[in-house]
């Protein structure tokens, strides 16, 4: 049977608006957390944020946004912050101090250069992190290559040390990992060694572009992979 279309009279479509009108609005976040959602929010974006996009991203009233970006610009502009947030080309952007530019371009130029270690480096890492205390000749075993001066790299590096000697014939070298290995890869401890292969790939994403030459030319290291 053949449905057909009821009217709706006037009094129902208006009983229908009210009831949309009155239904209850989602609870505010606390004041303390959306001013921290909307700092974390100018932190984490490259480009100046307007009002309107923080608003209706994380639906909150413009007015109420204002407010806080207004308090935010206020706090940070203190002598003790090193940051500040500031309207830029209509929107708002975290970024260092102008005062401080001089100071932070030295620190940055005193710092470390990061991480870069070859894949043969980080394979002979990787074997000692989850085998140590472990010897040089069992790392060749495990590995199939000779290694030593990769070892050696290790060592300058300071990602591993010497942990006294094996008391078997020859009596060789045992090798484990340093605190600089940890501060490295952002580890607290050995217990929090993620698996081998998240292991391998955290490595990877500081490998050095030192051996994709190699690679593509067809060149194969040394035998003791003495550029490690």
């Amino acid at each position: 049977m053949e449905e057909v279309d009821q009217p709706v009279d006037e009094a129902q479509e208006t009983l229908f608006v009210a009831e949309a009108i009155t239904e209850p609005a989602p609870p505010p976040e606390s004041a303390a957390a959306l001013k921290a959602v909307i700092e974390a929010a100018i932190y984490v974006t490259d480009e100046p944020l307007a009002a309107d996009q923080i608003a209706s991203a994380i639906e909150q009233p413009l007015e109420l946004v204002k407010e806080v970006l207004a308090a935010l610009v206020s706090e940070y502009s203190a002598p003790d912050r090193g940051l500040s947030i500031r309207e830029i080309a209509g929107g708002y952007k975290m970024a260092t101090k102008p005062e401080h530019h001089e100071a932070i371009r030295r620190f940055v130029k005193n710092l470390q250069p990061p991480l870069k270690l070859s894949l043969a480096a980080l394979e002979t890492l990787a074997v000692i992190a989850y085998k140590q205390p472990i010897t040089a000749p069992e790392i060749m075993d495990i590995r199939g290559v000779q290694g030593a001066g990769v070892l050696k790299t290790l060592l300058d590096r300071k990602l591993i040390a010497t942990a006294g000697r094996k008391n078997v014939l020859g009596k060789p070298i045992m090798y484990k990992t340093t605190r600089e290995f940890l501060l490295q890869f952002g580890l607290g401890s050995l217990t929090e060694l993620p698996t081998l292969k998240e292991f391998e790939e955290l490595g990877r994403l500081a490998l050095s572009d030192s051996e994709e030459p190699l690679a593509a030319q067809g060149q194969p290291a040394g035998p003791d992979e003495a550029n490690g």
